[in-house]
């Protein structure tokens, strides 16, 4: 790369920090990047840092040692994720999405990329201080969910499937009981695509008495996989009896009255456990 005036290399790395979050990035590296003496490097990620902070898009850390650097961890301010939940909760209301069984159709905000990539954002702060692995999810409608919180994260994304591909090799298999219709299913993972030990991240887009996120949590154990997290988009609270215990949500879906349309949406957890944070690392 030409040798920038200091305009041109903040640009050049913001852009590169937002694409390289949770990796330790080397003052030399940008040093020969830029083709400029390390001091000049530091006063830079100085402004970059407060830039960063002060809009809500994370945080920039200093890892010190030899082989040591700068680390981007994407984060979300409270105030911009309860703007957010919001945004989602008035467009989960709308009457037309309500499906028989008292569902919601989500596939247009699934399909959404400024959405998804958003939904990633929330999770991803809240994760911010946990070292994640792998994110895991069931397909297919939480496939875009998991890759972005996967981007955010900077790791990879595992897919569970309930039929066998051949093109996905060996694959564990496991029967697990749907939470809401009592039926007994299988879900297959790829033995490949789980290294065991992994620290995982489950993610999925509704949940209601949990049991496929059950069903992903025992597969877990047969990859000797340690479970860090569960994070759902849409939870429902009138549930007889939830197989999960643990989790965070973006809402909750307390009550779909099919007859006269109408869909109550509250916030999640998740809103109150970004709170929590903040106030820890305020202290």
């Amino acid at each position: 790369m030409k040798k920038l005036k200091r305009s041109g290399r903040l640009v050049d790395m913001t852009y590169f920090l937002l694409q390289h979050p949770h990796e330790v990035i080397s003052l030399t590296h940008f040093s020969e990047r830029y083709q400029s003496a390390k001091s000049s490097i530091s006063e830079d990620l100085v402004i970059v840092k407060e830039i960063f902070e002060d809009e809500g898009y994370g945080s920039l850390l200093t890892i010190s040692g030899a082989s040591g650097g700068v680390k981007f961890i994407p984060r979300i301010h409270p105030e911009q994720a309860g703007e957010f939940v919001n945004e989602v909760i008035e467009q989960l209301a709308v009457p037309e999405r309500i499906l028989p069984g008292g569902y919601l159709y989500m596939m247009d905000l699934l399909g959404s990329p400024k959405f998804i990539q958003r939904l990633g954002q929330v999770f991803a702060s809240v994760l911010a201080n946990k070292k994640i692995d792998a994110v895991l999810t069931v397909a297919t409608k939480g496939i875009p969910l998991a890759y972005a919180v996967g981007q955010y994260l900077n790791v990879p994304v595992s897919i569970v499937r309930r039929d066998h591909l051949v093109t996905e090799g060996s694959m564990v298999s496991i029967n697990y009981v749907s939470g809401s219709s009592k039926r007994i299913q299988t879900m297959t993972l790829a033995r490949r695509s789980l290294a065991p030990g992994s620290r995982v991240f489950i993610v999925d887009d509704f949940m209601k008495a949990g049991g496929t996120i059950r069903g992903m949590m025992d597969l877990l154990e047969e990859f000797q996989a340690e479970l860090v997290g569960i994070g759902v988009l849409v939870e429902t609270v009138d549930v007889e009896e939830r197989l999960v215990d643990e989790y965070m949500s973006i809402t909750k879906l307390s009550n779909v009255d099919v007859r006269n349309k109408t869909i109550t949406v509250e916030p999640g957890s998740v809103l109150e456990l970004l709170q929590k944070m903040e106030l820890e690392e305020n202290k």
